[in-house]
């Protein structure tokens, strides 16, 4: 049974859900059959700063809490054909829309309250309008537009670590030894006559001593120095937005009161 005119006048500006209960967009009109006086569909805008408006059928929503929920998907609502709700809605773009919500379409009107006509006749009895009507009441509704900002993320750089590898000079002092020849003389005593006689008496010989150095021995080995790794952290600022908005104002335009400056 598709919900009565009393309840649907709640549900402008409430938040349209799927079966999962995910955000469809916020409903901004509700519009009745022109015949049977039942609540038809409802136009539905989601997204912030690029609105997309769409009609949805409300022959079996039902309200959730805050919410109205409604047999479609978000898929689905989201890729609905675009109408425009202002404008004329010819036959084959409501079959269009039938179609993509699977629903039957027929030339005439139907107990279920679901529109078979033109988005014209479906704005001329929109719940809220400013005209006198049977679904008016004696108040006018001012309304003005307000700035709703959020933030979404977005990739603004990439940082990197690099290795690569430099050369420098390194000096190192490291001490060395070498041999050198000394000549020692000592003088004959009892203790070497024995040792410097043993040989002949005037005679050519020839003694060799081998020298020995260092020399330095250089080797290169690599050591572990540091572990350098890349990290974020959040920097919270405050930045600006402006836009335009629009509001209404109500002037009253009082006949009586025109003729009675007049008279004056």
């Amino acid at each position: 049974m598709p919900p009565s005119i009393e309840t649907v006048r709640t549900w402008q500006g409430r938040t349209m859900v799927d079966p999962a209960g995910d955000k469809l967009g916020t409903i901004d009109a509700i519009y009745l059959d022109d015949e049977t006086g039942q609540p038809e569909w409802a136009t539905v805008t989601s997204g912030l700063f690029s609105a997309k408006t769409a009609f949805v059928p409300l022959a079996q929503a039902q309200a959730t809490g805050d919410s109205v929920q409604v047999p479609y998907g978000k898929d689905q609502v989201k890729s609905a054909p675009t109408m425009q709700a202002d404008g004329d809605l010819s036959e084959d773009e409501e079959a269009e829309l039938y179609r993509h919500y699977g629903l039957q379409y027929s030339e005439h009107r139907s107990d279920s309250g679901l529109p078979t006509g033109t988005a014209n006749d479906i704005q001329d009895d929109t719940v809220g309008r400013d005209v006198s009507g049977p679904t008016t009441d004696d108040a006018m509704t001012r309304s003005e537009e307000e700035l709703q900002v959020g933030t979404q993320t977005r990739e603004r750089g990439r940082a990197r670590l690099r290795k690569y590898v430099t050369t420098e000079q390194q000096t190192v002092t490291v001490p060395v030894q070498r041999e050198e020849v000394r000549v020692e003389r000592e003088p004959i005593t009892d203790a070497n006559l024995d040792a410097a006689t043993s040989g002949p008496a005037i005679s050519e010989e020839e003694h060799e001593v081998t020298l020995h150095e260092e020399t330095p021995v250089v080797e290169k080995r690599a050591v572990p120095r540091e572990r350098v790794r890349l990290d974020t952290e959040t920097v919270t600022e405050e930045r600006r937005v402006s836009e335009e908005v629009r509001k209404e104002q109500i002037e009253v335009d009082d006949q009586d009161q025109l003729r009675r400056q007049d008279q004056r």
